[in-house]
C-alpha cells in the first residue's frame, strides 16, 4: 500500500478552510497539475458530489482524476474517493482548531494493483508531492 500524509497551520477557522477545500472548483488555485474542474453532479462539497477533473500526466498528456465526496463534516472533515483515472486513491482532509487558526492534514492512501504495482516508487513520490501542496493551500488562504 501507498501512503502519504502532510498537515500544515493555516491562520484561517476551520468553517473558512472546509468551505474553500469542500468546494473542488477551487482545485486549480492551490493544486498545480488540476488543468480544469467540474462539478458533474450532486451539491458542491456535500457527500455524493462529483467533480470531473483533468490533470497534467506523465509526458504532459492529460489524465482524468475524477473524484466522490464520501464524507463531509463541515468544519471537520472531507473524505473523497478518485473514481476515474490510472490510479484511484482515498483521500482526507482533517481540520482540527487551534488558537489563530486550524492545523490542516492532507492523507492519500491507495492499493496498487496490476501494472501500477511495478510503478510502487513514482506512485509513492506522486502521492508525496500531491499532498505537500497543501503549501500551496496555506499561501492562497492566507493572502
Amino acid at each position: 500500500m501507498a501512503a502519504a500524509e502532510h498537515s500544515v497551520f493555516i491562520r484561517r477557522t476551520p468553517d473558512d478552510v472546509y468551505a474553500f477545500l469542500a468546494d473542488g472548483l477551487n482545485n486549480t488555485a492551490w493544486r498545480k497539475e488540476v488543468r480544469s474542474i467540474s462539478l458533474t453532479s450532486g451539491r458542491a462539497g456535500e457527500e455524493g458530489a462529483v467533480y470531473a477533473q483533468r490533470l497534467a500526466g506523465p509526458g504532459g498528456h492529460e489524465i482524468d482524476g475524477d473524484y466522490e465526496i464520501t464524507e463531509a463534516r463541515p468544519g471537520e472533515v472531507i473524505r473523497f474517493q478518485v473514481i476515474a483515472g490510472p490510479a484511484r486513491p482515498h483521500g482526507i482532509f482533517l481540520l482540527v482548531p487551534q488558537p489563530g487558526g486550524t492545523q490542516v492534514s492532507f492523507g492519500l492512501t491507495f492499493e496498487p494493483t496490476g501494472f501500477l504495482k511495478l510503478m510502487g516508487g513514482m506512485v509513492q513520490k506522486t502521492m508525496e508531492h500531491e499532498v505537500a501542496q497543501l503549501e500551496n493551500l496555506k499561501a492562497v488562504l492566507e493572502r
